[in-house]
């Protein structure tokens, strides 16, 4: 029986070979909300507004470790959300854009505020309005359950589905290919 503490078993140098050196270079980690922090049911309420939405806590636990490296993490989605806002405040996320039209022009501030290229980013998204986001970034990742288009151009696409584990993955990924992933293992389990 496997320990509690067995690596994940995902080589991505093999699979998406462009990804591992891509990851290595990440310095902000931008994400959507639908589709990949949660897994993209919207429960809507007979007064018409949205009732509840869940998230992953491993994913919010990889967002704090990329946090603890020095690694900013930023939120751009379409849709506006007080659960939204209370996860992000909740997990330190200081960007958070919501009810965006212009995905690429959200990310373009977020860069600029932070004195970043597109080179150093990673987005994650799910679906087409991503596309805008997702184009100029030097990472391009999308969750398992993402769509055929976005899997296409993406650089690494998780093998877990948005809300259930996809973001934590991707964290996981680049605190691997920063050299970093050990160091903060051993400091969990010390």
């Amino acid at each position: 029986m496997p320990s509690a503490f067995t690596p994940h078993k995902t080589n991505p140098s093999t699979q998406y070979p462009q990804a591992w050196e891509r990851a290595g270079q990440v310095k902000l980690l931008v994400l959507d909300v639908d589709g990949v922090l949660t897994n993209g049911q919207v429960f809507i309420g007979e007064n018409g507004k949205e009732l509840t939405k869940a998230f992953d806590i491993q994913d919010g636990l990889g967002i704090k470790l990329l946090q603890k490296i020095g690694i900013a993490t930023a939120i751009i989605t379409g849709r506006s959300s007080k659960m939204v806002l209370g996860r992000c405040e909740e997990l330190g996320i200081e960007h958070v854009l919501m009810g965006v039209e212009n995905k690429a022009l959200a990310l373009d501030s977020i860069l600029q505020s932070l004195g970043l290229k597109h080179a150093d980013c990673a987005v994650m998204g799910d679906d087409w309005p991503d596309f805008q986001m997702m184009k100029s970034a030097g990472l391009k990742v999308c969750p398992a359950q993402a769509h055929d288009a976005v899997k296409e151009a993406a650089h690494y696409v998780t093998t877990r589905s948005g809300g259930s584990g996809a973001v934590r993955e991707i964290c996981d990924l680049i605190l691997k290919a920063q050299n970093r992933y050990e160091e903060l293992l051993d400091q969990a389990r010390a």
